[in-house]
């Protein structure tokens, strides 16, 4: 008699495993690990037949290298950063993500997060419940209208075209860098697109980041370009939290150079007890405590959603099993 094939979650995903087993039931055996770092994965996913990895820590060589039936590597999920893509081809093992389930619940907090920044709805709920200021406007101002100021994309992929067709419904100038997206996308979605990155930043009222953690994309905003936004504007981070220097936007916060900033993720999550970015975001003193919309890289969540990645990612994992074509292989 074969043994059945097995599948783990390495994180995040907890029993009940009712999604999961509605699509590998007679065909694999799921359990989930709810390890919290990698070494909690020792002695437990070595004979597996497919890893399913979240996010709260990295899928490092060291776990791959110790995998000796192993089929598939599913990211139930946009980002696959977390896992390291090189030496899983390295052992002929395929990655896969789930590019799409997040896709509009990302774009509405990134909108979500401009609006109340841009428009002092924040500002004057987070004053004004500790009894700073007078009851009116006036300490948010200026507060400018939405319509005509420049909503900057960087990354126009799913999530950022989303975005730039809400954006569009509230009357931005929407432009987006990206520098490997075909020409002509700027024509069907009428936006514009802008070739160097210095001059949407230069440009932009609203900077928001929907591009993937890569090499290049890593710091990709730092203090020097946070220096070339706009006075008085905000920036979103929804993508990943390499992607952008918090620390810096704290400073630049605090300057006064950014008025507002949302960020959904952090270079690490959960954030350090010592993290200067969550002591300045909770000391009502720091300039930050008002102006800084701060989620537990939240942005993807909704119920719908939770159901649809945690469906696709299982769906991917039968393909694997039972050696059918894979649909979203990344490495």
């Amino acid at each position: 008699m074969s043994r059945i094939p097995k599948v783990v979650i390495t994180d995040f995903i907890a029993e009940p495993l009712d999604h999961e087993r509605r699509v590998l039931d007679g065909h694999a055996e799921i359990t989930a690990l709810e390890a919290m770092c990698e070494e909690d994965l020792k002695g437990r996913i070595e004979d597996a037949e497919a890893i399913m990895v979240y996010h709260y820590f990295r899928f490092t060589r060291a776990s791959i290298e110790r995998l000796t039936n192993c089929k598939v590597i599913v990211r139930p999920g946009v980002g696959y950063d977390g896992v390291d893509i090189e030496a899983a081809r390295e052992h002929g093992i395929p990655v896969c993500n789930v590019p799409d389930y997040g896709t509009e619940e990302v774009a509405d907090s990134a909108i979500g997060m401009a609006i109340s920044l841009s428009r002092g709805i924040h500002f004057l709920n987070s004053r004004l419940r500790r009894g700073v200021g007078d009851w009116n406007v006036d300490q948010a101002m200026p507060v400018p209208r939405l319509r005509g100021q420049v909503f900057g994309i960087i990354g126009c992929g799913r999530i950022g075209t989303a975005t730039a067709l809400r954006a569009k419904t509230f009357g931005f100038d929407v432009a987006f860098y990206d520098p490997y997206l075909p020409d002509g996308v700027e024509k069907a979605l009428g936006i514009r697109r802008v070739n160097q990155l210095s001059e949407l930043l230069g440009s932009s009222h609203v900077v928001s980041l929907h591009c993937p953690l890569t090499h290049e994309t890593r710091s990709l905003i730092r203090k020097d370009e946070l220096a070339q936004m706009r006075e008085g504007s905000v920036i979103i981070n929804t993508s990943r939290g390499g992607v952008v220097d918090t620390v810096s936007v704290v400073e630049a916060l605090a300057s006064g150079h950014l008025s507002g900033a949302g960020i959904d993720v952090l270079e690490q999550e959960p954030p350090a007890a010592d993290s200067p970015v969550i002591a300045a975001w909770r000391n009502p003193d720091h300039p930050a405590h008002d102006r800084l919309l701060l989620n537990p890289h939240s942005a993807f969540y909704c119920e719908e959603g939770a159901e649809e990645f945690r469906t696709k990612g299982a769906q991917e994992v039968l393909r694997a099993l039972l050696g059918q074509p894979l649909r979203n292989v990344v490495n």
